[in-house]
């Protein structure tokens, strides 16, 4: 045993362990495929909130590994995927059910008896348990949340928040992390560029993940699911950003890929975009494609026609047979009535305006009606939904006014301002 490297030994022990205990536990509780869906998910998650976590344990001293060769960022690759995986899909397999602390308690004691036990690789500093308590807050804690609520499909809107807090991670650092680390490139500081540099970098950005914002919204709204393959919309979507362009948030993905290269100013970091839409293009569009047809038959054929995959219409498309979109507004307000006709003037499409006195019960705020089922929607967000009808460029102001916390806040806004509720009768 002498000669054995120690280093070597717990980095394939952790990798063990952690292998052989899941094919137990797959074996023992056979998942189905939505909890397998929902333990990839938190796996997703944890893989940038354990770098978050790597990263502030080195600058913080709350502990730091050694070793040479095969490091990500300061950390062993297989302590840092077994790690990942050791808070997300293994205390999910054993408390599939049951209350929370029982997989926080369980990931809590794995971490106090490993790592101690992980000597030499990993050196624990006084204060370690901070890191802990950290690492169990902002990742066991979230994951397990992120794969019971797919599990169940309940809690839509907040399973999808996390989703997209977790693919940005994993899109704007885990990739441009492996890009970097393994051209042996450095990281560039934004924040080091003049002032109207980082102002045009931040609009860049914030245009392009707008789409994917935008986007999976759409999916919670109109269409009851999320963009994860196994956790799809239940309903074709085709309004919104999805009445412009087929595959926005691909698009989305690209261009921040794209962007953030150049931001970090790192070919590789750009080249993962391409890499991105090559495989957009081919076997996930495929698959995607005939999975929609199986679905949806008739209509995603017309859809698939009606719009281009990356590039987005100026004007909207909708389908021939469905009814349009009802705009109610008041004809009695003089601002309502201007609202009407700024509408009329732009020739806003598939979008009917009707006077709020026509409709059958009574109104407090100017009014959007879909015609696919969907709950009517008021107010800023009514505005924002009318919006979508003109043209693209109006459409990007629409997305923004509709995104959760702004719609609130420009309520809020118009209401000060003399947009308060008024009750219009029937």
């Amino acid at each position: 045993m002498t000669g054995l490297d120690p280093f070597l030994i717990v980095r394939a022990l952790a990798l063990y362990v952690t292998v052989v205990s899941t094919i137990a536990l797959w074996i023992w509780r056979r998942p189905a495929r939505r909890f397998v869906t929902g333990v990839a998910l938190a796996f997703v998650w944890n893989l940038p909130m354990v770098l978050v976590l790597q990263l502030l344990a080195a600058r913080l001293h709350w502990w730091h590994f050694d070793g040479n060769g095969g490091l990500f960022l300061g950390i062993p690759v297989e302590l840092y995927l077994s790690w990942a995986w050791l808070w997300s899909v293994v205390p999910a397999l054993v408390f599939p059910a049951g209350p929370l602390w029982m997989p926080l308690a369980f990931a809590l004691i794995v971490d106090l008896v490993g790592m101690p036990l992980a000597k030499p690789v990993i050196q624990l500093g006084s204060l370690w348990w901070v890191g802990e308590v950290a690492g169990l807050a902002f990742g066991v804690l979230p994951g397990q949340f992120l794969a019971r609520w797919t599990t169940r499909d309940d809690h839509l809107a907040a399973r999808a928040s996390l989703q997209v807090v977790a693919f940005s991670g994993l899109l704007l650092f885990v990739l441009p992390a492996i890009a970097i680390e393994g051209s042996g490139g450095a990281w560039r500081n934004p924040a080091a560029r003049p002032g109207w540099q980082i102002s045009l970098i931040l609009q860049a950005l914030a245009m392009a993940g707008l789409l994917g914002l935008t986007a999976v919204q759409e999916f919670v709204e109109r269409g009851a699911g999320t963009p994860v393959p196994f956790d799809p919309p239940k309903r074709l979507v085709s309004s919104g950003i999805y009445a412009y362009v087929r595959n926005p948030m691909q698009l989305s993905a690209v261009l921040l890929l794209l962007m953030w290269g150049l931001v970090l100013e790192n070919l590789w970091v750009s080249a993962t975009a391409v890499v991105a839409h090559i495989y957009s293009t081919g076997l996930a569009g495929w698959d995607e494609g005939e999975d929609l047809r199986q679905r949806f038959g008739s209509d995603w054929v017309a859809y698939r026609r009606g719009l281009r995959r990356w590039v987005p219409r100026f004007r909207p498309w909708y389908p021939l047979d469905q009814e349009p979109a009802r705009l109610y507004v008041s004809e009695s307000c003089a601002i309502c009535s201007e609202v009407a006709q700024w509408f009329h003037a732009r020739g806003a499409r598939h979008l009917a305006i009707i006077p709020a006195e026509q409709h059958p019960r009574e109104l407090t705020r100017i009014t959007y009606e879909a015609t696919d089922g969907t709950p009517p929607e008021v107010g800023v967000v009514a505005i924002a939904r009318a919006l979508e009808h003109v043209h693209f460029g109006w459409s990007l102001i629409g997305f923004v006014l509709r995104l959760p916390v702004i719609r609130g806040l420009i309520q809020l806004l118009a209401d000060a301002s003399g947009a308060e509720p008024r009750t219009l009768r029937a």
